[in-house]
């Protein structure tokens, strides 16, 4: 260890915990933490490690976010960075940043990393990308320089909102381009798709008050692409199943989201039909092709200008 390095709790040793240990074993000291222990891993106790960590990695679903929060708030340090790279919303329809503007102080620091970032080639060795979402500069300088050194490259986003969005409903999104590929629709349907849901998504995640543009940053059209045409991606997956009409295992943080926004009202779906689109499918997966050519043709026929009266 050299005289930077930093004590990292890791929260969750899935596939994400798996990839930071990977990333930050051999610069840092790291603390690993499972509830739910398998084979001879051993997991640090909470009660030990909160206290001693400059910052909390919180690699968990955002659903286990407020629970694990409710054991670590009375023995945290103050001055200790919680991380989330969660991309999903808890059963409140609430974001890993809201969650964390509920259950921390305000002068607790808190960031978000999303991006690019598929776990198993982190653990190949290869390029990693993303975007933190932060509040104060000095969190964004910790961070860069805790993961200096590593394949995942970091840039900055003062955009929270937007970049918490868009990472949460491209999973939504992903699902429509294992659609096609599994209809064989070709690589022109894949651009046209890439450019409804990038307008889609942006009114959305503007919506949601995030800020214009942030669509096309790292966290939106970035983890878009990477989840959407990814043949190791679980949402594309899930879209070619659902393209042949299966309805059963069909979950994932793309369908959860799709229930939270309908139960919690995030958001009238009315205005994003393609959003609406992707529920239909997966409440009745029937004549998947039919619907996405009826889409297709209603799309442009309101894109045609109006005729001089």
């Amino acid at each position: 260890m050299t005289e930077s390095s930093r004590k990292v709790l890791v929260l969750g040793y899935g596939e994400m915990g798996h990839a930071m240990e990977v990333l930050l074993g051999n610069r840092h000291q790291l603390m690993i933490w499972e509830k739910y222990p398998r084979d001879d891993f051993v997991s640090v106790a909470l009660e030990e490690a909160v206290p001693r960590a400059d910052i909390l990695l919180f690699c968990l679903p955002v659903v286990a976010h407020r629970s694990v929060l409710d054991e670590v708030i009375g023995i945290l340090d103050s001055r200790s960075i919680c991380l989330s790279i969660a991309k999903g919303l808890d059963e409140e329809g609430k974001t890993a940043s809201q969650i964390f503007d509920e259950k921390l102080l305000p002068s607790q620091p808190r960031v978000l990393l999303y991006g690019p970032m598929i776990s198993e080639e982190i653990r190949a060795g290869r390029l990693a990308f993303g975007q933190l979402g932060f509040d104060r500069p000095e969190d964004f300088g910790f961070v860069h320089e805790l993961f200096a050194g590593t394949p995942l490259h970091i840039e900055p986003s003062d955009d929270v909102p937007g970049i918490s969005w868009s990472v949460i409903l491209k999973n939504v999104y992903a699902m429509l381009f294992g659609i096609s590929d599994e209809l064989q629709l070709g690589d022109n349907m894949r651009g046209f798709l890439a450019t409804a849901v990038l307008r889609e998504l942006d009114a959305i995640i503007r919506h949601m008050g995030g800020k214009p543009g942030t669509v096309n940053s790292l966290a939106g059209l970035g983890d878009l692409i990477t989840t959407a045409t990814s043949e190791s991606s679980h949402h594309h997956e899930l879209g070619r199943m659902l393209a042949c009409g299966e309805t059963e295992n069909i979950s994932g943080e793309g369908v959860h989201t799709l229930e939270m926004v309908i139960k919690q009202g995030l958001f009238a779906t009315d205005g994003y039909p393609l959003f609406s689109l992707m529920h239909e499918i997966i409440e009745d997966p029937v004549d998947v092709r039919g619907r996405l050519m009826d889409f297709t043709e209603d799309y442009f026929s309101r894109a045609l200008p109006a005729e001089d009266e």
